[in-house]
């Protein structure tokens, strides 16, 4: 690697870069993710959020692989190449949402891109455990006790949400549509004998129309003439193909048993950042593996969010604030590898010098 190209991805760099990228994606979801009433999200607005968030991604990914490819980093080659198939499998299953709910305008419960965002739990999950273990950090006891704790606190927050506690919020505020109550029936009032019934108002004399031509209008020669009788296939009024329309009929049957996978896969990735921050705690090879953490938790609580909008909240669109959480997941998760590398190349060069 050249001393330019090293300059460009110094540290310095890539943690100014991913910091301003946290803050612009805050700034853009604070100013317009709130939709006005009785309308939704733009379209650009929600285009900007994919690219927010799969940029991310892609860069965290990045990152990721670089360790791997880096023959002196301390952590191990195979954590960072865990992580980062962890943060592609997430950016290609964001690419396949997008492609279903802005360019089919599709909200489907369950889409091929689901696969890759439980392949991000597993990937994930394994690394940031493999990164205790591969250091042959043992955790004690009473550690192990509060990272058990912390999965029944998760288990026991996501039941309570998936049990209808706080179903009444205004899903106006966060993108749902609000489902009107039906209004009480008027009630007449009662009739009092002594008072005579009104007379009826005088019913007035029609109006005579003036004649209608009805002559033929002669018809367009380029008209296709449309037969009443055959029914409209939606599939075919739309640009949706009918191998995705089939697919995601027959995907739909399992979305409760991947609803579950995925409040799994937020408990594991919640015990693993409690791991790591208890085995790594102090020491010089720490600070990565906190903003590791940090990452899991982050996209833990946007995770969370996310299912419990789509179960309670009726035809909930995407791009709500606390989404955001998930953007600042991909920019720690970059900022830990970018620290690792360097914590590792400086931690080679003093023991060459020492020896």
């Amino acid at each position: 690697m050249t001393k330019k190209a090293t300059s460009v991805l110094s540290v310095q760099a890539i943690l100014i870069v991913a910091i301003a990228w946290a803050i612009l994606s805050l700034l853009f979801f604070l100013l317009f993710s709130v939709p006005l009433p009785g309308q939704g999200r733009p379209l650009w607005y929600n285009i900007t959020t994919y690219i927010l968030e799969n940029l991310a991604f892609l860069g965290a990914g990045l990152l990721c692989f670089r360790n791997w490819r880096s023959s002196q980093i301390v952590s191990g080659r195979g954590v960072w190449l865990l992580i980062g198939l962890g943060m592609s499998s997430f950016f290609i299953g964001n690419l396949i949402l997008f492609w279903w709910e802005i360019v089919w305008q599709k909200s489907p419960e369950v889409s091929p891109g689901d696969f890759f965002f439980l392949s991000m739990y597993v990937l994930v999950g394994i690394g940031m455990f493999l990164a205790i273990t591969a250091r042959k950090l043992n955790l004690s006891f009473l550690q192990w006790a509060i990272v058990i704790g912390v999965g029944v606190a998760g288990a026991f927050i996501s039941s309570v949400f998936y049990n209808g506690v706080g179903s009444d919020l205004e899903s106006q505020l966060w993108g749902g549509v609000a489902i009107a109550q039906e209004a009480p029936a008027p009630v007449a009032p009662p009739i009092d004998p002594a008072i005579p019934p009104p007379l009826p108002e005088p019913v007035p004399a029609p109006v005579t129309a003036p004649p209608i031509d009805t002559a033929p209008v002669p018809a367009d020669p380029s008209a296709v003439p449309v037969d009443p009788a055959v029914p409209v296939d939606p599939v075919e009024a739309s640009n949706i193909p009918e191998w995705a329309v089939s697919l995601e009929s027959a995907l739909a049957p399992f979305s409760d048993i991947i609803g579950i996978a995925y409040v799994i896969g937020d408990i594991v990735l919640l015990m693993a950042a409690s791991s790591l921050l208890l085995a790594f705690w102090g020491g010089r090879f720490s600070l990565p593996w906190r903003f590791i953490a940090a990452a899991a938790l982050c996209f833990y609580l946007a995770d969370t969010w996310f299912l419990y909008a789509t179960t309670y909240f009726e035809n909930y669109q995407t791009g709500a604030l606390p989404e955001v959480f998930w953007i600042f997941s991909a920019c720690l998760f970059a900022m830990g590898a970018a620290l690792e590398h360097d914590l590792s190349e400086r931690s080679r060069r003093s023991s060459r010098r020492r020896g």
